[in-house]
């Protein structure tokens, strides 16, 4: 009995406070724009339909639970849409108020899930029409572009901003086919190993399709793996094994010397930094050698005289160390768990990592260190 009761409270942890003022901010903020613009003077208001009960249900989506699959623009906007033409099309063609609400509801679900479009507030958008015979033999289709098209379309673009502002990633489920452009990090089902048919299985398995994302899936599978991995290491943080005493390098500095930084210390990345140590970006020595060989095919010549001529600094404009430093790769703090270096490096195009503190460097993970510490680790 105790379980079942337990069982009929909340299912969801207890959110800090500052999160549920955000979400009831970013709602307040949303209709309240949606409201300017859609009852605006020069709109017919005779019919009361411009701001419908149904964009409320939205803002909880939109703001509250932003990650949900059911609150993305495609669910939004093409459920809402879809509903409301549905809606629509059965209040012009059925007398009965019983059949027809039911009707346009149980229709608008399974047009939703047939466009993978499924927002519950659209279910509402649907009833809205099916209970308004009178409204909708005056506006007709019109109903569907405005105020459901419209005002949905205003709410999603203030979430979008909205939650960016607030810390919040809006549309949150997609990911560039690629990895960034010089962003070494890897793909959320790369770095699983495991596939999105894999990962799409799983979710119908369990049901959960409707809930969650195959690509917040892999985000939730990946944090476990990290969490496992730091009851491994321990406590370790990455100021235990960072290297502090840093050969660095100005922005303006001529590649001929990061060459012969390269050369004498027998590193595989330097540090670019600006005034008081502020973290610029990183020269990997794979850098240098595309460069070089960028110079072989653009000018026809040799690899070693194009690489020579490269250190010698005899260019009429020589390149500068600003101009092939990657300024988008990792970067974390002294007090980062050092299992959360581990997918970084076992991509293998990452070969260090900056360690910053108020952007400013203040040490260096290479690879080398990792893997010093992990052996060191399991040995103990």
């Amino acid at each position: 009995m105790s379980r079942f009761v337990r069982s009929l409270g909340p299912a969801v942890a207890r959110p800090p406070l500052l999160e549920a003022f955000r979400a009831g901010l970013g709602a307040f903020v949303g209709l309240g724009v949606a409201g300017l613009l859609v009852l605006l003077p020069m709109v017919d208001l005779r019919l009361g339909l411009y701001l419908i009960a149904p964009f409320g249900a939205s803002a909880v989506l939109l703001f509250a639970v932003p990650n949900s699959p059911l609150a993305q623009p495609w669910s939004a906007i093409v459920g809402n849409g879809v509903a409301a033409i549905v809606g629509v099309t059965v209040c012009l063609f059925i007398a009965d108020p019983v059949l027809r609400i039911s009707l346009a509801v149980g229709l608008a679900i399974t047009a939703m899930i047939v466009c993978r479009a499924v927002h519950p507030p659209a279910g509402a958008v649907a009833m809205t029409a099916a209970m308004s015979p009178e409204a909708i033999a005056d506006l007709g289709f019109r109903f569907v572009l405005a105020p459901v098209l419209a005002g949905t379309l205003v709410l999603v673009v203030v979430a979008m901003i909205f939650n960016r502002l607030t810390g919040r990633r809006y549309p949150f489920r997609q990911f560039d086919t690629q990895a960034r452009p010089g962003t070494p990090d890897p793909l959320p089902t790369d770095r699983l190993g495991l596939s999105e048919e894999e990962l799409t299985a799983i979710l119908e398995k369990y049901r959960q399709s409707f809930n969650l994302g195959v690509e917040d899936l892999a985000r939730l599978i990946g944090a476990a793996e990290l969490q496992a991995a730091t009851h491994r290491t321990g406590p370790m943080t990455v100021a235990d094994i960072m290297s502090t005493n840093l050969v660095t390098i100005p922005p303006d500095a001529p590649l001929s010397d990061v060459a012969d930084l390269f050369r004498r210390h027998s590193f595989t990345s330097l540090p670019v930094i600006g005034p008081k140590d502020t973290f610029l970006g990183i020269i990997f020595q794979i850098h240098l050698i595309t460069c070089a060989r960028e110079s072989t095919l653009r000018f026809d010549h040799g690899f070693r005289p194009a690489m020579r001529r490269l250190i010698d600094g005899k260019r009429e404009a020589p390149l500068r160390a600003e101009a092939i430093m990657n300024t988008t790769g990792p970067r974390v703090a002294s007090t980062v768990p050092i299992a959360a270096l581990v997918p970084l490096m076992a991509a293998g195009d990452v070969d260090a990592v900056p360690v910053l503190e108020d952007e400013c460097i203040i040490g260096i993970v290479t690879r080398t260190d990792l893997i010093r510490a992990l052996a060191r680790k399991s040995l103990q």
